[in-house]
């Protein structure tokens, strides 16, 4: 049996699922003479979003951490919702995060040694084919304070049980007029326990099994039972499972198969933020977004695109932790730990948001010179690239004010500011259009300020900005993507409203902006710093050789913190 290492230094860092998984390992009868074996089981019924990447980092995590092996399993029991679509994004975005499965499995694999235990269970008087619908059994069902009744054909016999069984797997009854259900008691306190249904009556075609069923399992009935046959030992699940276990574990040994041991953790909840797979259907099929690869989707592969590190993520799981009890993690520590991975990574580039003209009038006409400009500060390996100078160039019409406050250190009429990489210029006159706004600035320069030269150092001005050349500057498009909604806890709109309510309006901005030449070259894909502006990534799906499209993945810094301040 796969032992976990033994690090006194660690005992600190594990979290509660680890403990006891440690105390499993440390009981010979717990494991049965086992290695760690786990699973991420998604229905494919939507793309996965960040909350299922912290199930993923925790399964997948756990198994290599012990020394164990972690299946990808996908619950596709429910035909009418689910897609080879989503079976393809699902597995892309496990390998996208950086781990691979050691087994891969479907719930309709065991479909066949499913039917043949409910068929067991019926000789065995566990249970019954009932002819209820579902308005029917709700009312028998019960309430919080109240028993429920048992179903009128509770007490079929067995042969008549296993022949409207085999009648319904035949399709000889419509949907809604029959189910198989447990015969467990219909007087529990836990409603999961009150005579639960095993199979319903479903006439859909199967992504995988085609037209071969048209009875299909109940997810508690197909849970349980996928783990056992795949010899999970532990079987991590969310805490709105917890009130199932009793179930799952009623299942495995009513049947008196291997019994995976449940455990649950608090699934993943994030400020301004929706994570729930069907609201996140309906932002899709409304047309709120783009598609389920939005960047501004909380979904793996909207993140994906919009540029975020699969490092980022894995670091901010392991960040949030593992807890018993659900709460809202603020989306702040997200966006924190892609701008550490960004900062680490991004080599830095020129590009001018909202452009202002210069003109550098003692600067000779069609001269041009290349400067040298460092790729990543953070990086000595990163390297350096030259830089395109010339008598005209741009700046971002906010380092520019004509009538500044005392403590504005960029550029203003008569003001001095060092160009990053370059020189100590000088505005000297400001022209305006016939409306009044700024469309050209004339300034000097001091030659003997160039960065990098000795007498560079002895002159001192307090603000340095970034800039890009007229004469090799590129027009690209530029998308500044914010949160998609505008409110911190968007699923609870006010009376009469609903979570799309809370969309924010100003969630994506599409601009033209000027770059240096060397951004334009980059491939689909490539993560960026703007200097001073944040990092961004050029648009997979949208660029064109020679014609990148910037998506924005975040700020340099929290700027709905500013908001929030104000």
């Amino acid at each position: 049996m796969n032992q976990p290492a033994e690090n006194p230094n660690e005992s600190e860092h594990k979290n509660f699922i680890e403990v006891e998984v440690e105390r499993d390992f440390a009981s010979k009868a717990a494991l049965q003479g086992r290695s760690i074996q786990t699973r991420f089981p998604p229905e494919p019924n939507g793309y996965l979003h960040i909350g299922h990447a912290k199930s993923i980092c925790l399964n997948f995590g756990l198994a290599q951490r012990y020394g164990g092996k972690c299946n990808l399993r996908f619950d596709d029991t429910n035909p009418s919702k689910e897609s080879q679509e989503y079976v393809d994004s699902i597995m892309t975005d496990v390998r996208w995060l950086g781990f691979q499965w050691d087994g891969l499995y479907y719930a309709s694999d065991y479909f066949q040694q499913l039917y043949d235990w409910a068929e067991q269970l019926v000789r065995e008087g566990h249970a019954y084919v009932c002819d209820l619908n579902a308005e029917q059994m709700r009312e028998y069902r019960g309430t919080l304070t109240e028993p429920g009744r048992n179903s009128p054909f509770r007490d079929r016999s067995v042969e008549e049980n296993l022949d409207l069984l085999e009648r319904m797997r035949r399709g000889e009854f419509p949907e809604g007029t029959r189910t198989l259900r447990a015969k467990i008691d219909m007087a529990a306190p836990n409603f999961n326990l009150r005579d639960p249904v095993l199979y319903r009556i479903m006439f859909s075609h199967h992504h995988r099994t085609g037209d071969d069923w048209c009875i299909y399992p109940m997810y508690d009935w197909a849970h349980g039972q996928s783990d056992s046959i795949e010899g999970i030992t532990h079987s991590i699940c969310t805490l709105e499972f917890e009130n199932h276990r009793p179930l799952y574990d009623w299942f495995c040994k009513t049947l008196r198969i291997f019994h995976p041991r449940q455990i649950e953790f608090a699934r993943l909840n994030l400020s301004y933020t929706v994570m729930s797979k069907r609201k996140l259907l309906q932002l899709v099929t409304e047309g709120q977004v783009s598609g389920w690869d939005d960047p501004r989707m909380p979904t793996i592969s909207g993140l994906r695109r919009r540029g975020y590190t699969p490092e980022s993520i894995r670091n901010f799981c392991e960040t949030i932790g593992v807890a018993r009890f659900n709460g809202t993690i603020d989306v702040l520590v997200l966006e924190n730990a892609v701008r550490d991975h960004l900062n680490k990574i991004a080599n830095r580039y020129m590009a001018i948001l909202d452009p202002i003209k210069v003109t550098l009038t003692n600067y000779p006409e069609g001269q041009a010179e290349e400067l040298e400009a460092v790729n990543n500060p953070e990086d000595p390996n990163a390297g350096h690239r030259a830089l395109p100078f010339s008598r005209t160039f741009y700046i971002e019409r906010e380092d520019f004010m004509e009538n500044p406050p005392s403590k504005f250190f960029r550029l203003k009429p008569g003001g001095e500011v060092r160009l990053r990489y370059a020189y100590i210029i000088k505005c000297d006159e400001v022209r305006k259009d016939a409306s009044g706004k700024i469309v050209e600035l004339k300034c000097s320069y001091d030659p003997e300020t160039r960065s990098g030269s000795g007498a560079a150092s002895e002159r001192k001005v307090k603000g340095t900005i970034h800039w890009v050349s007229a004469s090799t500057a590129h027009c690209v498009e530029v998308r500044l993507y914010d949160r998609l909604f505008q409110s911190e806890s968007p699923e609870e709109a006010a009376e009469g409203k609903t979570f799309l309510d809370n969309i924010n309006p100003n969630s994506v901005t599409a601009i033209t902006a000027v770059i240096e030449p060397a951004l334009a070259s980059l491939p689909s894909g490539t993560r960026v710093q703007f200097e001073r502006n944040g990092y961004f990534c050029i648009d997979e799906k949208d660029s064109k050789p020679g014609e990148p499209v910037f998506n924005r993945i975040v700020t340099l810094r929290d700027s709905w913190a500013k908001i929030a301040a104000k």
